[in-house]
């Protein structure tokens, strides 16, 4: 049984899931670029490393959320998402659940399966580029 008229709902959708990206990202790079020294010992990377991830996890989140170079900031939180999966397989030996349930890799395989959502539809039309595009014509 298929609901065609919520449809009509495609774009608002898109721009929950692309909230929901933006406010996993944005807090988690946060994190890394106020406490970088601690957050450097949480994962295990440099600190100067650990403030470019941050950096980059809070450009993509916002390049994500207001639809600015939607589609490049979506592909390059999905490498980061790789890279965090390879350490967690590779260094840790996280399955995918992790332990006790939490911790594993399921949840940065849903992030990547998310910023790939919105790689494929280019994160509807309800973003900046579009306002400003549909402004520049009146």
């Amino acid at each position: 049984m298929n609901f065609p008229q919520l449809l009509q709902f495609n774009d608002w959708a898109l721009l929950l899931l692309r909230l929901m990206i933006f406010l996993v990202f944005i807090t988690s790079g946060w994190k890394h670029v106020t406490d970088p020294q601690q957050r450097s010992k949480e994962i295990e990377m440099s600190v100067g490393f650990t403030i470019f991830l941050g950096i980059a996890e809070c450009a993509g989140a916002l390049g994500v959320l207001f639809g600015v170079l939607t589609q490049l900031a979506a592909i390059g939180l999905i490498l980061l998402m790789f890279g965090s999966i390879a350490k967690k397989t590779f260094a840790w030996h996280t399955g995918f659940w992790g332990k006790d349930g939490t911790g594993g890799w399921s949840y940065d395989l849903m992030l990547v399966t998310m910023n790939l959502v919105v790689v494929t539809t280019g994160g509807g039309s309800l973003t900046l580029a579009n306002l400003l595009h549909l402004k520049m014509l009146q």
